[in-house]
C-alpha cells in the first residue's frame, strides 16, 4: 500500500526535480556561490539568500537520500518474491542515484561552508553583526 516511489516525497516548494533538472539546479547554485565568493560582491543580503537557498536544497537532497534508501531496502526485501532481473535493475538504478546524491550533497556542503566563511568575512569588514 501507500504511494508509488515516484509519488513518494515532499510536496513543498523545495521538492527537487528529477534527473537532469536536479543536476542543473545544483550546478546553477554552485555557480552562484562561486560568483559570490570570487567576485567583488559584498551584498550580504544576496549572500544570505544564497546560503538559505543552498541549505534548503541540501535538506531536499537529504530527504531524497532517505527516500532512495527506503526504496532500496524495500526492493531488497522484495527480491525473494520474484522478478530478480527487474528488482536487480531497480536496485542498480537506486544505488546510482544514491551515489549521485551523495556526491552532490558533499560538494554542496563544502561550497556552503566556504560561502558561510566568506559571509563572516564580509560581516567583519562591514561591521555587520551576525
Amino acid at each position: 500500500m501507500g504511494l508509488a516511489p515516484a509519488e513518494d516525497g515532499s510536496r513543498g516548494p523545495c521538492r527537487a526535480a528529477a534527473g537532469a533538472e536536479e543536476s542543473k539546479a545544483v550546478t546553477e547554485l554552485l555557480q552562484q556561490i562561486s560568483d559570490l565568493i570570487g567576485g567583488s560582491n559584498r551584498d550580504l543580503d544576496r549572500i544570505e539568500r544564497t546560503l538559505t537557498d543552498g541549505y534548503a536544497y541540501a535538506l531536499a537532497l537529504e530527504a531524497e537520500r532517505w527516500r532512495l534508501e527506503k526504496r532500496l531496502a524495500a526492493a531488497a526485501q522484495e527480491l525473494p518474491a520474484g522478478d530478480l532481473e527487474g528488482k536487480g535493475a531497480e536496485m542498480t538504478s537506486l544505488s546510482q542515484r544514491l551515489d549521485d546524491n551523495a556526491d552532490e550533497l558533499s560538494t554542496l556542503r563544502g561550497r556552503l561552508g566556504e560561502l558561510r566563511r566568506y559571509a563572516d568575512g564580509v560581516r567583519v569588514q562591514t561591521g555587520t553583526a551576525a
